[in-house]
């Protein structure tokens, strides 16, 4: 069970000298108070006690601030403890050249669920000055800095989750799950309750008792965005008070497969090293952080179960960056596409190396680099990154053993694009089994007995790391274009949409890990990757993607190319006049800068390179090895990543407490289901995310109503839904695609994904219906038509209907019959045609209920054992005041309801 925070609820109240921020879990039950002093004109001085507050002893401590700090009879105002502001979290806390402020999540909004934890956006925010007006000093540029960082819309794509850990993947909460018991144990040891236990010394039995052990990692620092918002109080209250968000996107649907729901969840995670805008952050920075730096996690589970324990869940992670070289664009020029400059020669690839050497340690091996820029050029522009990039990925490679090595995959999209013979999304399909084959995917369960019996050809060759509790995605997929916005989604989308086939697979949902376009499915999850695609594109770029997956399947409307046009515009003109004011409050909300006193301010530095670049501030002491460049350590658990290998310096990172099974605190029922709250089926989050059903199931469905089923692209439910005129169309379409051929296998594509940018050859590889829509042929007379309307038992049901049952089903009938007959004890007249059938005693049911007779027609009550007498008696004497005396199950008993109670 993961150790949930659960401080959901928080209240501030304020007095002349301190503020009092009340955090409570969700059922209310529970209570933290934290002090923050209000004398201070430019320090922070916050106090945590640390203690766990009931309902009532928090009523008491507010009445009793409240009725010592009143005002004398006679003066305005009877209250001394004033509501200031209610709140879901802290931000952080921020000071710029006066005294710090507080940062409230005052509104959320429910964007996910994982195994029962919620994930939340941020709706709205309140900052709060913390000195009161007697101790303040004023600073004429305060409220210029407060504006800058108030350009920072909280209010746009930043997430967080009370229990859930956003910045790491779902394979390493639960690899960190899974860590022995043993471990746990030496580890618990060293994490006392901080609170007085009288029973602390007896501890809890944890194989087969009431313990249960948690456990708390430490949050990956890169995708933490409010990370130096926290620092000041970080090592000061306690971890429940912590919130940390990430930026990015995050999107969930559903997916039914007759009536099954399958949450397709798409989270982004954005680096906040070297985070900015596009033309103003390029490459990679001394430390090999790389600007535009998202990873990318799909996640498929069954939400019939919650438990992550005993349900199914599957993630597969991908990423995109940057080329990690020094390279930058002058915009000064006004120009679309201003030149691209190499700023520092780097023969030794130091600044690649430092960035693989981030990514071997958190993803493993092999990574695999997709390079989508142009190759062929009158002018040198986009030539010069793959040049550079292969030369450092070559140096590389030399040092690393062949197994391990890093894989180049250059590929000209844009040239492909173009040529009217091949089909884009085909060369990317190739390119996409290939690399899912290489890393393989998580997924926490092992493989169906159907799988191992019957298995598919591409399954026995799929790689990453197979383990007893499933398979381990072992390596990552790294793809770039120049800008790593348009082509680079549209290569993400086919990559995922090829794992997602393979973790439907594994979760024995489909019979073969292959996923046609056209089908509900796909396009639910087209849809998810054109909405992660246009908010990463706003958030870097300055507007939303201008090619999309339709665009290079090209059947993109007409009316899309206006679309396309604006788009272009919105980003040049983003890019031109508002990305400079961008950066500065990115630079000033992330701790890149820090305003003091007498230094020069933001708005005057010419440029923030030395901001990001600490290597120009300060000569590093120890110099990384040209050859031995990666982290000692890593190479020797390759494949597996550094970051879910159980060592030491990994344990360091966890705290492990020992929790009662039944606390609140891991009660996930509780947490998901809210018994305490009056809630209503239209705010309920399951029925308002995307349906596959409802939203793009045809309603006039007849044949087949699965997700798997190839359609018209313009048949949706929102298209169809009450368009009678397109029935008979609809109805012609599904027999046509029913009976199309196949669409041709991977081999027929004949380029290799390693030569399809080196060679000039247009005409190689047909195109294929495999991502090209359905072609409906014309129809015969009307009457034919009417025909197919009127379908038979065989379409609807697959089976027809005779007149007269076979003897087989009425044999099963009768059993049927003999069912509700034991059950029941009804006519003996029944019980005799049965009997002619010779079906007697085939089936004999056993009451398991304590009534001897319990039936439609009567109820026995129940005769109470001796035992239970007996308890009744006790109940019945102690009443009357005649005690027994208690045994040592009673005084255990007794320990267990004062520890839970109170302590």
């Amino acid at each position: 069970m993961a150790w949930s925070k659960r401080e959901s609820g928080l209240v501030a109240w304020c007095l002349f000298q301190r503020y009092f921020l009340v955090g409570s879990n969700p059922a209310e039950t529970k209570y933290r108070v934290l002090k923050i002093d209000r004398t201070e004109p430019k320090d922070l001085v916050i106090i945590d006690d640390k203690h766990v507050y009931t309902q009532q002893e928090v009523r008491e401590l507010l009445g009793r601030l409240d009725l010592g700090n009143r005002t004398k009879i006679g003066q305005k105002g009877s209250s001394g403890l004033s509501r200031a502001v209610s709140a879901f979290g802290i931000v952080g806390f921020i000071r710029f050249l006066e005294g710090y402020y507080i940062v409230l999540i005052t509104k959320r909004r429910k964007m996910a669920d994982i195994g029962g934890h919620a994930i939340y956006k941020i709706e709205d925010t309140n900052m709060i000055y913390i000195p009161n007006d007697s101790v303040r000093v004023t600073h004429p540029d305060e409220a210029r800095y407060l504006r800058i960082f108030q350009n920072v819309d909280l209010s746009s794509n930043f997430y967080f989750s009370y229990s859930y850990d956003l910045s790491h993947s779902l394979q390493y909460n639960l690899t960190v799950l899974r860590m022995p018991l043993e471990i746990l144990k030496t580890e618990t040891t060293q994490t006392r309750q901080e609170s007085f236990d009288i029973f602390e010394d007896e501890g809890l039995s944890t194989q087969g008792g009431s313990g249960v052990f948690g456990i708390c990692s430490k949050p990956y620092e890169k995708y933490v965005w409010n990370g130096k918002l926290l620092e000041a109080v970080k090592n000061t209250v306690h971890h429940d008070w912590l919130l940390y968000i990430i930026h990015g996107f995050c999107g969930q649907s559903k997916l039914l497969i007759y009536g099954r729901p399958i949450y397709v969840t798409l989270i982004a995670r954005r680096s906040s090293k070297f985070a900015g805008t596009r033309f103003l952050k390029r490459g990679s920075n001394s430390e090999g952080d790389v600007a535009n730096e998202v990873e990318t996690e799909q996640i498929l589970y069954d939400a019939s179960v919650m438990s992550f324990s005993a349900g199914s869940y599957s993630s597969y992670v991908q990423v995109r960056g940057s080329v990690p070289l020094y390279w930058s664009q002058d915009i000064s020029t006004m120009m679309p596409k201003p030149p691209i400059t190499l700023d520092q020669a780097d023969p030794f690839a130091h600044i690649a190396a430092l960035h693989f050497d981030q990514m071997l340690q958190r993803f493993g091996s092999p990574i695999i680099i997709l390079n989508l820029v142009k190759e062929r050029e009158k002018r040198k522009h986009e030539r010069i990154l793959s040049e550079e990039l292969v030369a450092a990925v070559t140096y590389l490679n030399q040092f690393l053993p062949p197994e391990h090595a890093i894989i180049y995959i250059p590929w000209d999209m844009a040239k492909y694009t173009k040529s009217k013979l091949c089909n884009v999304l085909d060369r990317l399909n190739v390119i996409a089994e290939s690399v899912v084959k290489k890393t393989g995917f998580f997924v926490n369960r092992p493989d169906s007995y159907c799988n191992v019996l019957r298995p598919d050809e591409k399954w026995n060759e799929l790689g990453g790391c197979v383990v007893s509790t499933g398979r381990l995605q072992t390596g990552v997929l790294r793809t770039n274009c120049v800008d790593c916005l348009d082509r680079t989604n549209t290569a993400q989308f086919m990559v995922g949409k090829c794992a997602l086939a393979y973790q439907l697979y594994s979760l024995g949902l489909i019979d073969k890990p292959n996923l046609q376009f056209d089908t509900d499915a796909v396009r639910l999850f087209e849809e998810l990757y054109e909405d992660h695609g246009d908010t990463l594109s706003l958030q870097y770029g300055g507007s939303q993607l201008v090619h999309r997956v339709k665009t290079y399947r090209k059947i993109a409307p007409w009316t899309q190319h206006s679309k396309d046009i604006m788009q272009t515009l919105s980003r040049y003109y983003s890019n031109a006049f508002s990305d400079a004011d961008r950066q500065e409050s990115i630079n000033l909300f992330l701790g890149v800068f820090k305003p003091v006193e007498g230094k020069p301010h933001l708005w005057e530095l010419p440029t923030d390179f030395y901001l990001h670049h600490k290597n120009t501030l300060s000569l590093s002491q120890t110099r990384r090895s040209y050859t031995y460049w990666w982290t000692t350590g890593v190479l020797k658990h390759l494949p597996l990543p550094f970051d879910e290998v159980t060592c030491a310096e990994n344990r360091r990172k966890l705290t492990v407490k020992k929790f009662h099974k039944y606390e609140e605190e891991i009660d996930i029922h509780n947490e998901f289901f809210r018994p305490y709250e009056l809630s209503s089926f239209d705010e309920t989050f399951c029925l308002a995310m995307t349906n596959s059903t409802r939203d793009f199931m045809p309603k006039n469905v007849g044949i087949d109503p699965s997700p798997f089923t190839v359609r018209k692209p313009d048949e949706t439910g929102k298209s169809v839904l009450g368009n009678k005129s397109n029935r008979e169309e609809t109805v012609l379409q599904r027999k046509t695609a029913a009976s199309a051929p196949p669409p041709p296998s991977e081999e027929a594509v004949s380029s290799s994904s390693e030569d399809d940018s080196g060679t000039d050859k247009e005409d190689e590889g047909a195109v294929s219906q495999r991502s090209t829509p359905v072609k409906v042929t014309d129809a015969g007379d009307n009457t034919k038509i009417t025909e197919n309307v009127v379908q038979s038992t065989k379409d609807v049901y697959g089976v027809n209907l005779s007149d007269v049952p076979s003897e087989d089903d009425i044999t099963i009938y009768a059993r049927f019959v003999q069912l509700g007959q034991s059950q029941h004890k009804q006519d003996k007249s029944s019980q005799q045609f049965c009997s002619k059938h010779q079906l007697d005693g085939v089936i004999n049911l056993i009451p398991i209920s304590s009534f001897s007779q319990d039936n439609i027609y009567e109820v026995q009550p129940p005769r109470a054992d001796r035992k239970s007498i007996e308890i009744f008696h006790a109940h019945i004497q102690a009443g009357k005041g005649n005690m027994q005396p208690l045994g040592k199950d009673d005084f255990l008993m007794y320990r267990e309801y004062i520890r839970n109670r109170y302590l």
